[in-house]
C-alpha cells in the first residue's frame, strides 16, 4: 500500500505575487487521488528546482523535509489506527481539520456523541440508544469487508447494498434493517451537508417493506395470572404493579415515570381520575381510575408533589424485568412494557367503551390510532370463532 504513497512539492508560476514570490505547494497521492494544501513556505520562482523540489535557500529546503517528514509520519499513524488513508485524511491532519471527519465510523462517533448530549437537554435517550446498535452493525460490516474504516468517498452503491444483505444474514427484520439504513444514510448526508462528498452515492438503495405493524397485547387470562402472581424481589415486584397499572390505565412507560401526585384528582362524586399531557404527543389524557389501579396507587407516594408516584428505575433495568415476568408468568410471546398499554386499548374495546373515550384516555392525536385496537378486537373475534368452528367440526355436531 505504501508504494501507492506520493509527496510532491511545486509552485505555480502564474501566480506571483507582487514581491515576485510564489507559494510553494504540496500535492500528497494516495491510491490515485490527490489532495492538494499550501506549505507556508514562499520561494522566487528563479529559485525553485522543479526535478528535486528545493530551493537554493536552504532553511527552506529545511522546512520543506520536515513537512515530508511529519507527512510520513502522520500517513504511517492514520494507517496503523484507521486501517486505511485517504488524500483527504492526511491533508485533514496535516492542516489540523479535525472537526470535519472523512470516514464513515468516525463520524458517526461523532454524531452519537452529539445526540448523547441532545439526549440530556431534551430528557430522552431513545435516539441515542437507537443509534448504538446501528453504529456497531456498521462497524461489523466493515470488519467482515477486512476493513476498520472506511472514506466517505469511497461508498458507493454496491457497499449500500452488501450491507443490506449482511444484514439479512444476521436475521435482522425489516424495522431493525430500515432503522440501520436511516443510520448509514444520516452519516452519509451529514458529509454531504460539510462537502466532503458530493452527492448520496446511496440514494438508490430502497429501504425493506414493513410487514403491517402488529398491536402486541396479552390478553385477559394472561393479565390475571400476572396479577396473580407477586414477585420475590422487591424491583420485580415494583416492575409487576407498575405494568399491572397501565394495563388499568393505559399509560406508556415514559408518562408513568413522569406521573406526579398532582396529576391524581377527584371528580364532584368522589371518583378519582389521572390527568397529564403525555410526553409522545402532549396531548392531554384523561383516564378514570379502575379500583386495581386505585389499590396500586395506594402502595406509593400520591402525597409529596416533589416525588414522582412510582420509584421507577430506568429503562433497560425495567426491560429486563419485565421479561423475566413474562417467563416466569407463562406469557406465550416475550413480554414488554408497551403491551400493557396496547392491553388496556384492546381489553377496553372488548369491554364496550366507546371507541371515543379510549382515544381519549389513550392521549392519541388522531382516532384512526385508536382504530387499530379494534382492528385487533375484530381480528381476535373472528380468530375465536374460527376455533369454535373447528372444535364443533371435530365433534361431528352441526347446529340445527
Amino acid at each position: 500500500m505504501r508504494s501507492t504513497f506520493n509527496i510532491l512539492y511545486y509552485i505555480n508560476r502564474g501566480k506571483v505575487k507582487a514581491d515576485g514570490t510564489t507559494a510553494i505547494m504540496c500535492r500528497v497521492t494516495i491510491d490515485g487521488k490527490n489532495s492538494v494544501f499550501a506549505t507556508g513556505c514562499y520561494c522566487n520562482p528563479k529559485d525553485w528546482k522543479a526535478k528535486t523540489g528545493e530551493v537554493r535557500d536552504a532553511r527552506t529546503n529545511s522546512l520543506l523535509e520536515e513537512l515530508r517528514s511529519r507527512i510520513e509520519t502522520s500517513y504511517d499513524n492514520l494507517l496503523k489506527d484507521a486501517g486505511m488513508v485517504t488524500a483527504e485524511m492526511l491533508k485533514n491532519e496535516i492542516i489540523c481539520v479535525a472537526t470535519v471527519p472523512v470516514t464513515l465510523l468516525k463520524a458517526g462517533e461523532e454524531e452519537r456523541e452529539r445526540l448523547r448530549i441532545r439526549s440530556e437537554v431534551i430528557n430522552s435517550t431513545s435516539s441515542y440508544r437507537q443509534s448504538k446498535s446501528s453504529q456497531a452493525y456498521l462497524h461489523e460490516y466493515l470488519l467482515s469487508l477486512g476493513m476498520r474504516d472506511i472514506a466517505f468517498e469511497d461508498i458507493t452503491e454496491d457497499f449500500g447494498w452488501g450491507y443490506k444483505l449482511y444484514l439479512k444474514s444476521k436475521d435482522c427484520g425489516a424495522g431493525h434493517i430500515n432503522h440501520c439504513l436511516t443510520w448509514l444514510n444520516r452519516l452519509i448526508y451529514i458529509a454531504v451537508d460539510r462537502e466532503v462528498i458530493r452527492f448520496n452515492p446511496l440514494a438508490d438503495v430502497p429501504y425493506e417493506k414493513k410487514p403491517d405493524y402488529k398491536l402486541r397485547h396479552i390478553s385477559r387470562v394472561e393479565l390475571q395470572r400476572i396479577m396473580e402472581q407477586p414477585m420475590p424481589e422487591r424491583l420485580q415486584e415494583l416492575t409487576r404493579r407498575v405494568f399491572i397499572f397501565s394495563a388499568f390505565t393505559g399509560l406508556s412507560y415514559v408518562d408513568v415515570k413522569r406521573l406526579y401526585p398532582s396529576h391524581i384528582g377527584t371528580t364532584a362524586d368522589g371518583r378519582r381520575f389521572i390527568r397529564i399531557n403525555r410526553k409522545k404527543t402532549d396531548v392531554e389524557s384523561f383516564i378514570p381510575l379502575h379500583p386495581v389501579a386505585e389499590q396500586i396507587l395506594s402502595l406509593y407516594n400520591t402525597t409529596d408533589d416533589g416525588r414522582p408516584v412510582f420509584p421507577l428505575p430506568n429503562r433497560n433495568r425495567l426491560w429486563y424485568c419485565i421479561h423475566e415476568i413474562g417467563i416466569l408468568t407463562g406469557v406465550k410471546e416475550n413480554l414488554s412494557y408497551h403491551a400493557s398499554r396496547h392491553s388496556f386499548g384492546t381489553l377496553t374495546l372488548s369491554a364496550g367503551v366507546p371507541i371515543e373515550s379510549i382515544s381519549k384516555m389513550m392521549g392519541h392525536t388522531n382516532i384512526r390510532t385508536t382504530q387499530g385496537y379494534a382492528k385487533v378486537t375484530d381480528d381476535k373475534i373472528s380468530e375465536d370463532m374460527d376455533k369454535l368452528m373447528a372444535r364443533r367440526s371435530g365433534n361431528g355436531t352441526c347446529s340445527q
